[in-house]
């Protein structure tokens, strides 16, 4: 089982390294559900120490689907498609996904993801709490002045 590698640590961040994502099959997890092995997925929230979003990096295998449909409770989750094509579904609707397709769902949203390209398809899912967001982009941010370290 491959382990993340912290790059850099203080106060105001953490910064980690996965490795190329086409080596995501290497990491794995019990689930702590169904307390069964998960291959291809990893989770950032811990490592990272964030407090306000669960980032996970996933990989299906080529010809394969995730082997469950599931909800959730109070968190809505962006599904970001990185490589790979196949099919997604929300619910009875069911479309068609590749690299670059962004899919966001509600917390009731039944989905479920289907890898039917020959390559493993590698997405990130972003999730946090519905209607949390109060002030994002440009509205939540200041700009300070700063001088490069790497200049």
């Amino acid at each position: 089982m491959k382990k993340i590698e912290k790059i850099s640590e203080d106060a105001h961040y953490t910064a980690v390294d996965l490795g190329d994502f086409k080596d995501l099959m290497e990491y794995s997890l019990i689930h702590p559900v169904s307390q069964k092995l998960i291959e291809g997925k990893v989770f950032l929230k811990d490592i990272t120490k964030a407090s306000g979003t669960q980032i996970s990096f996933n990989s299906l295998p080529p010809q394969s689907e995730q082997p469950y449909f599931h909800i959730h409770r109070k968190n809505e989750e962006t599904y970001i498609i990185l490589s790979g094509s196949g099919f997604f579904q929300v619910d009875e609707d069911c479309f068609n996904i590749k690299a670059g397709s962004v899919i966001r769902v509600a917390p009731q949203g039944k989905r479920g993801i289907r890898n039917a390209s020959d390559e493993t398809m590698v997405y990130m899912v972003v999730q946090s709490k519905e209607n949390s967001l109060e002030e994002h982009t440009t509205a939540d941010g200041e700009r300070i002045p700063v001088i490069p370290k790497w200049r």
